[in-house]
């Protein structure tokens, strides 16, 4: 017999009251230190006092009116990721997989508009960029798209780091590339950022528009306020969720006003999407997050946190290969499957995230404390040791 959730996740047999910072509480009292934040999405940790009172203060005045209307909110929001990114322009979605669906739309109609036949995205092994029906087209591996045929046709798939087959790939009838600055799902790889400048002259070159997915490595999560900022360059179009929200479904399409230019009234829409709720919490994640002093406390903190793991690699051999990634958004490649340290993890009331790639992901809170970060190794140390302990 099914049952009443869909039974499409391996959930964990865990269930979490209530949280603060970077802990969370079961109904027993049995307390977990969070060094996954909701896969990156409490960028501000549990039950963060200001966004309570952010939302508290919207809850007690409008909760809905859908974009019939001016939403203040919703301007207020738009105006800071305006203010702070290359973007002119912003649609407001409810997701990350929305905001690619939107992005895919953008790019071909841009090129439809100006009456040239240019519908193919170019995007990358190991992606993910969601779970709509473009969203694996654009991902394109085995594991996504198995039994979910046909697919939406018009994405190549260009294999990491193959700079010669991602130049032979974008060609003519090439709308844009798709590419996360950092993929998560993927195993916490970083694009160097001479590859990513090499990108944007490729696509400069070409006329093909370059969209970012920054929905998990942006909002802070590498130091920057968003993760292209390290390379110096900019897309034209950007795809932003998690963090943003700091726990409340929101996400975002940014774009320059030329590559939102075919998105006239009309084109797109949402019912939820930029709801009053949703903008005046994400305005107050931006209000903190933006803040250079408080992106010069995320790179002092992953800088601690990568030197305490750097150690627990080197005392584990047997378990850990290597520390990738970049700020907060840092990666243990294992040389056992993953599953199996967040299980041995679960055992020391520590929360992970396994990603592809054999790596065990660290996406912590960005206000994380050093003694929270301290307590986490120390887990992680117990954890790899338990494992070690079983195998011999």
């Amino acid at each position: 017999m099914i049952a009443s959730i869909l039974p499409t996740y391996n959930r964990a047999p865990l269930a979490f009251v209530k949280g603060a910072g970077s802990w969370l509480e079961t109904a027993d009292g049995s307390r977990y230190l969070d060094m996954g934040a909701g896969i990156a999405v409490n960028a501000l940790g549990h039950a963060n006092p200001e966004l309570t009172a952010a939302l508290t203060e919207q809850a007690g005045k409008l909760w809905h009116v859908s974009n019939l209307y001016q939403i203040p909110e919703q301007q207020k929001l738009a105006d800071l990721l305006v203010e702070h990114t290359f973007a002119d322009t912003v649609f407001f979605t409810n997701s990350g997989t929305e905001a690619c669906e939107l992005a895919v739309k953008m790019a071909r109609k841009y090129w439809y508009d100006k009456g040239e036949d240019r519908t193919e995205i170019v995007t990358f092994e190991g992606a993910f960029h969601g779970r709509s029906s473009a969203a694996i087209a654009a991902a394109g591996s085995e594991k996504m798209v198995k039994g979910f045929g046909p697919l939406l046709p018009g994405f190549t798939h260009v294999k990491w780091a193959d700079h010669e087959g991602l130049r032979a790939a974008v060609t003519d009838k090439t709308a844009a590339v798709l590419i996360e600055p950092v993929q998560g799902e993927g195993g916490i790889r970083p694009v160097p950022d001479q590859c990513l400048k090499g990108l944007r002259d490729l696509c400069d070159e070409t006329g093909a528009l370059l969209i970012f997915d920054e929905v998990q490595c942006g909002v802070g999560r590498t130091g920057k306020l968003f993760a292209h900022e390290w390379a110096g360059v900019t897309p034209d179009i950007m795809m932003v969720a998690k963090g943003i929200g700091g726990g409340f479904p929101i996400g975002a399409v940014l774009a320059t006003e030329d590559a939102a230019s075919g998105m006239v009234a009309g084109t797109h829409g949402s019912t939820y999407g930029g709801n009053p709720l949703g903008c005046a919490v994400g305005a107050k994640v931006m209000e903190i997050v933006a803040d250079p002093a408080f992106l010069d406390a995320v790179n002092a903190k992953a800088g601690f946190l990568r030197q305490k793991l750097e150690g627990l690699v080197a005392a584990h051999p047997d378990v850990f290969e290597s520390v990738r990634g970049q700020g907060l958004m840092l990666g243990l490649k294992c040389k056992i499957a993953p599953a199996d340290v967040v299980k041995a993890a679960y055992a020391q009331n520590l929360l992970t995230v396994p990603a592809a790639d054999n790596v065990l992901r660290l996406l912590p809170a960005l206000n994380i404390s050093e003694a929270d970060m301290a307590e986490a190794v120390t887990r992680l140390d117990a954890a790899a040791t338990q494992l070690e302990n079983a195998k011999a």
